[in-house]
């Protein structure tokens, strides 16, 4: 009996453990009806490593970011612009630039800053015999602003400004009647400081952008123009389409330069206001930096605040006299307590203060304050030769500085090179 117990147990045993999970009949048809697949989902995304093509997509619609566009909105601002290819001599310039100045990069903010402030000196000499080309804008300056959260320098001027078809020939063409000239002269070029000055002497410096940025865009508006434009590259190739946020600018050029990783350092306000004191202080037009700064102001005290203080007062008070209590609290109510707080406010801070050369006495003014505004106008990194200093008077009465350089500018008698180098100047 005992025996016969233990073998059918043994069996029951087995049978239970042989068995799978039990499903109804239901759940068995439902299981072979179907007819979707089963798929993972993610199932090409790694959680690290490479990342997918729609994360890419993605990355690049926000790449850039243009005050008051949507990442979307960039992406078919993108979509319905105008492709171009730099012409071959800019291609071939840029890397020569790019690869001969990669220690210097600096200098990009220079060339911005003297390239708006030759468009500001254009609609100065257009207003004096057209009233109407300053329009409501007036103000003639130079504004540089940090976009840190971004990674974005912006350099601003309210200068001439460019047209659709000026964007395209003056970013995207160079003279080819000089170009043999200049490629010459930059394989010939023995330091950084010859080549930079090259590339003012050229007026291509604008393309010393990319020694510090993935990418550039430049959003202008001309007078001859009725639409704001926005030219963008990443220096392969470029694009051009009108600014669906219609005229902001009013006139002039904003250029916008997308930082490289290792050139954040530029988005940093003090090395900004080096740049410019190194490089702009003399230039003819006031230059802007938003910043901010913390200042110390009264504001009246609160009710609540009031009664606050009133009860940290000191006990020892209370047993003054109560005539003298009544005075002071009659003196009290007839002036408003106030209280110093300090906040945080942003505004435009001016970078050149320093008074013009040529309007100071020149008994005041060193010799390195000499060199430093002869290289600021010149684009030549030596030391001039010579200078004279002096005031004429008459009908019209003026004060010049004239500068002899160390050695003949390069190409100063070559007419092939289809650009005037011309550096008098008249400053009013």
């Amino acid at each position: 009996m005992s025996k016969q117990f233990w073998t059918f147990t043994l069996l029951v045993g087995l049978l239970l453990l042989s068995t799978g999970p039990v499903n109804s009949e239901e759940e068995e048809a439902e299981a072979l009806n179907t007819d979707e697949p089963i798929v993972e989902a993610d199932i090409g995304k790694a959680s690290v490593g490479s990342k997918t093509d729609d994360e890419v997509v993605q990355r690049e619609e926000e790449s850039i970011h243009i005050d008051g566009l949507s990442p979307s909105e960039v992406k078919n601002l993108r979509e319905s612009s105008e492709k171009h290819v730099f012409q071959a001599e800019v291609n071939r310039m840029m890397k020569l630039i790019i690869n001969s100045l990669y220690k210097n990069k600096e200098i990009f903010l220079r060339e911005l800053i003297s390239n708006a402030s030759d468009a500001l000196d254009k609609i100065r000499l257009m207003s004096l015999t057209d009233k109407e080309a300053l329009g409501s804008n007036e103000e003639l300056s130079i504004k540089v602003k940090i976009d840190k959260e971004n990674n974005v320098l912006h350099v601003t001027d309210t200068g001439i400004g460019m047209t659709k078809a000026e964007l395209i020939k003056n970013l995207g063409t160079i003279a080819k009647s000089g170009t043999s000239d200049f490629f010459e002269q930059m394989s010939n070029s023995s330091s950084e400081d010859s080549v930079s000055d090259l590339i003012g002497q050229f007026g291509v410096g604008f393309y010393a952008s990319f020694l510090i940025a993935d990418k550039v865009v430049v959003t202008s508006k001309n007078n001859n123009d009725p639409n704001q434009h926005i030219w963008e590259s990443d220096s392969e190739s470029f694009s051009v389409v009108e600014d669906p946020r219609g005229v902001t600018l009013g006139r002039g050029t904003t250029v916008s330069l997308y930082m490289k990783e290792e050139a954040l350092d530029y988005l940093e306000a003090k090395t900004v206001k080096d740049l410019v004191q190194k490089y702009s202080q003399f230039m003819n037009f006031p230059i802007y930096l938003w910043g901010e700064k913390t200042i110390s102001e009264e504001v009246p005290v609160e009710e609540g605040e009031e009664e606050e203080a009133e009860i940290k007062e000191d006990d020892a008070e209370k047993s003054e006299d109560d005539e003298a209590a009544v005075e002071e609290e009659a003196d009290e109510e007839a002036k408003p307590k106030t209280k110093t707080v300090e906040k945080t406010v942003h505004d435009w801070e001016l970078l050149n203060e320093t008074k013009p050369v040529w309007q100071r006495p020149a008994k005041e003014i060193t010799d390195a304050e000499y060199s430093e505004f002869y290289k600021s106008i010149s684009k030549d990194s030596n030391t001039p030769l010579g200078r004279i200093h002096f005031a004429a008077e008459g009908e019209i009465s003026f004060k010049g500085i004239l500068f002899a350089p160390e050695s003949v500018p390069k190409a100063m008698y070559d007419s092939g090179t289809g650009k005037k180098v011309d550096h008098m100047k008249v400053y009013m």
